[in-house]
């Protein structure tokens, strides 16, 4: 089964020594490491700070391929940070709590389960038994959390069409600002130029007329 597992750690020295670890151990008997990302929350944001990749290509890359660091940016960006918090009320919303955690959008549901300045690890694994993976990260303070990583590769996918109507719609209402505020800089310089030059006519006309 390939799953994307994110481990939620108490203490970020922690995360950084077992990714050290996982690294020297990525492929075993028990479970294959495909991509990992270390990350941490910050200003309400989810950022990388270290990561890995086997470099192993599969059948599979037009699907998994780059999907860790896919995931990553999509939290660390502004659909992640539009995310953050809204899990909450749903949750509140919904008296078993399990269910809602399950059909809600696994990007949605990190965004929230991470706290300020927390560190975690967000892998790409291939496992037979989800102990193994677990027990190899037994002596730190962990939470660890699974999706089906064929499900979050779709959602990624999504998410990334949705940024990407965003800042089309951004940009779009950005032209149409500009537009607008072209059109009325426009008549102001008209009417600058108008009210000048009519300035200018009643002086000469003055003038004209002291002469007499």
């Amino acid at each position: 089964m390939e799953n994307v597992v994110m481990v939620l750690f108490d203490v970020e020295s922690e995360a950084y020594q077992a990714l050290s670890e996982l690294k020297r151990d990525a492929v075993n008997p028990l479970y294959t490491i495909s991509q990992m990302e270390l990350v941490k929350k910050m200003n309400g944001r989810i950022l990388p700070c270290d990561g890995f990749d086997s470099g192993v290509d599969t059948r599979d890359d037009a699907v998994m391929g780059g999907l860790i660091g896919g995931l990553v940016g999509i939290l660390g960006g502004p659909l992640g940070i539009l995310l953050s918090g809204s899990i909450g009320a749903l949750i509140g919303n919904v008296k078993d709590t399990f269910d809602a955690e399950k059909n809600i959008s696994m990007l949605e549901y990190v965004s929230e389960k991470a706290k300020e300045n927390q560190a975690a690890l967000i892998a790409l694994l291939q496992e037979t038994d989800e102990m193994h993976f677990d027990r190899r990260l037994s002596k730190f303070r962990t939470e660890i959390l699974r999706w089906d990583a064929a499900i979050i590769a779709i959602e990624v996918e999504e998410a990334e069409n949705l940024e990407r109507e965003m800042q089309k719609q951004a940009r779009d209402r950005m032209r149409s600002e500009k537009k607008e505020e072209f059109r009325q800089n426009i008549d102001e310089a008209r009417n600058k130029i108008h009210a000048d030059m009519e300035a200018l006519k009643r002086k000469s006309i003055r003038h004209n007329k002291s002469d007499f």
